[in-house]
């Protein structure tokens, strides 16, 4: 049976800040946490996603100051998600179609988790690659 979203969620903390916190706020969690990713919420409700990569774009390389600087200004707002019963091959072809790493699980409008390409199987990962093959010798 294929695996679902659920079946990798990881019971427990979700890394979340409100928008209002600082780069430098998410950046410590990050480190602490040994995440890629913050979730940007207010109260539960999924705002954004603060990855690496905006750290990188929207902050170091345009000079921003991460004490100074919200998660509100610089976080992709309104970042794809899936929900729990989604399945593990659809969720990494959104992600692979996306270019991202790292997908919000959201249930009746509320953050319930945060999944990475770091949780599938590399059994999963293959048969993502081997679709894509496909498809590039149809197409």
């Amino acid at each position: 049976m294929p695996r679902r979203i659920a079946d990798v969620l990881r019971q427990g903390e979700v890394h979340q800040l409100p928008p209002n916190a600082t780069v430098f706020e998410a950046t410590r969690l990050m480190k602490a946490k040994s995440c890629g990713a913050v979730a940007v919420v207010h109260g539960r409700r999924l705002e954004g996603i603060f990855t690496e990569r905006d750290l990188v774009n929207r902050v170091v390389a345009v000079g921003l100051d991460p004490v100074r600087t919200a998660l509100g200004k610089v976080m992709t707002r309104n970042p794809d998600s899936v929900r729990a019963g989604t399945s593990v091959a659809d969720a990494l072809r959104l992600m692979e179609d996306g270019g991202y790493r790292h997908l919000p699980v959201v249930e009746g409008g509320r953050l319930v988790g945060m999944v990475s390409r770091r949780d599938f199987f590399g059994a999963e990962k293959a048969q993502l690659e081997h679709e894509r093959l496909l498809w590039e010798h149809v197409g």
